[in-house]
């Protein structure tokens, strides 16, 4: 076991030796899109919330939280579209390359370029579908079944956050 002290250069091994692999740091532009983690970080709140209050309710008054369970279901539905941007910047989705390393660096880069602009152009589709579904539910005045919350908002926010992550994918520069 190795212990860490802090030092002028960061964290490095109590025995002087600087740490072998640093954290990277986080993809450029990350910091434009801090809102959207303060947003994400928000709707973790208030799903805790939720439950909470839900949990607290049924057990100590008899009385659940009415609508929790699709509450949580939007909540999440929202938090899940608010981190794809995030996800997408941070480079965080999951990649399988078995064969990759096969290839010379700059083939691997153009694979890699390629891939994420299939990403960028799938995730405009994903989009435009969800702009078309957002419309139709705002013209039909859509709501939920408990709580009659009006679903359009909820398309709206997936729509946007894809077309930010398709801008966000199409824009990556392979490392």
């Amino acid at each position: 076991m190795v212990a860490w002290r802090r030092g002028a250069g960061g964290a490095e091994p109590a025995g002087g030796c600087p740490r072998p692999h640093p954290r990277p740091d986080p993809a450029p532009g990350f910091g434009r899109l801090r809102l959207l983690a303060l947003a994400a970080g928000g709707l973790i709140l208030a799903l805790i919330a939720v439950t909470c209050i839900d949990v607290v309710g049924r057990c100590l008054m008899n009385r659940p939280f009415g609508g929790a369970y699709e509450l949580t279901q939007i909540l999440l539905a929202a938090l899940v579209f608010a981190a794809l941007p995030l996800t997408s910047a941070d480079g965080g989705h999951v990649e399988v390359d078995l064969a990759l390393h096969l290839f010379p660096l700059p083939v691997q880069r153009a694979m890699a370029r390629i891939a994420g602009l299939v990403s960028a152009v799938a995730l405009a589709y994903f989009a435009w579908r969800l702009v078309r579904i957002g419309l139709t539910q705002a013209a039909e005045h859509t709501r939920s079944a408990s709580l009659a919350l009006p679903m359009a908002p909820l398309a709206f926010l997936a729509a946007a956050s894809c077309a930010v992550s398709a801008v966000v994918m199409a824009a990556r520069r392979p490392e």
